[in-house]
């Protein structure tokens, strides 16, 4: 079954606005957990816009104390306060992302012939110690021996696209087999597939029946709308059902 990692940006986002300790990051966490979800995803960003250092530290300490079988994954461009932080939370997985500090999302993924030298050095110091790594990437095929040059242990393909052609199923279809081919071609030159962005329950489910070989999506901004709905337990309790739909 492909693992669901909830990425708690958005709830930290929403209590950013007014300064106050509401929604409690640690909180929503403990729920998403206690419901099943395999991890929870941070991208603290150097302007802490949503989640902070200090959050990281606190989802360290309750994946400790509450759930030492559960994964933290933390996101973020390899600058020298992010290596820090993970070196100190001991982040289960490390996703490098190419992001500017001034983009509102991650939206694309890393050029792996020019940064690939540089990136085969991160990946090197995190993987000495202890780190999964995953690195972020655009789901072409082609891209796909370059990222193995690093030393990474999995790519996460952006589904950015897929997910935007909700409302049109030709153009979902092509996403998809576009993510398929690189899903494979990553499988080709040995490295595990993680997934992420813009994923609906219903999106999620076309993904994993297309690609069950997907190790772990990472899921917030559409998990966290639902949650307005369904409330938190209940939404990771439908996205866990699209993560096993291959299975069914």
């Amino acid at each position: 079954m492909t693992d669901l990692s909830v990425n708690l940006n958005v709830a930290a986002l929403l209590r950013n606005r007014r300064e106050h300790p509401w929604p409690d990051v640690v909180d929503l966490a403990r729920i998403a957990l206690a419901a099943g979800a395999a991890g929870v995803t941070v991208h603290p960003r150097p302007d802490e816009r949503h989640t902070r250092p200090s959050d990281v530290r606190a989802l360290r300490v309750l994946l400790d104390a509450e759930f030492p079988d559960r994964e933290l994954n933390v996101e973020g461009y390899p600058d020298p306060g992010l290596l820090s932080l993970v070196h100190e939370v001991r982040a289960d997985q490390v996703t490098l992302v190419p992001d500017d500090p001034a983009q509102a999302t991650s939206d694309h993924g890393w050029d792996f012939e020019t940064q690939g030298a540089m990136l085969a050095g991160v990946v090197a110091g995190l993987k000495r110690n202890g780190h999964r790594v995953s690195l972020f990437s655009d789901p072409d095929a082609t891209h796909m021996g370059h990222a193995a040059q690093t030393g990474s242990d999995r790519v996460e393909l952006y589904t950015g696209p897929f997910g935007g052609a909700h409302s049109d199923p030709v153009a979902e279809d092509r996403e998809l087999e576009r993510l398929a081919e690189a899903a494979a071609a990553a499988k080709g030159q040995g490295l595990q597939v993680n997934a992420g962005h813009d994923l609906t329950v219903s999106g999620t489910r076309k993904l994993i029946t297309r690609i069950p070989s997907i190790a772990e999506v990472s899921i917030g901004h559409a998990l966290f709308c639902d949650a307005l709905t369904f409330g938190m337990a209940e939404t990771v309790r439908r996205y866990l059902g699209s993560c096993a739909s291959a299975e069914g």
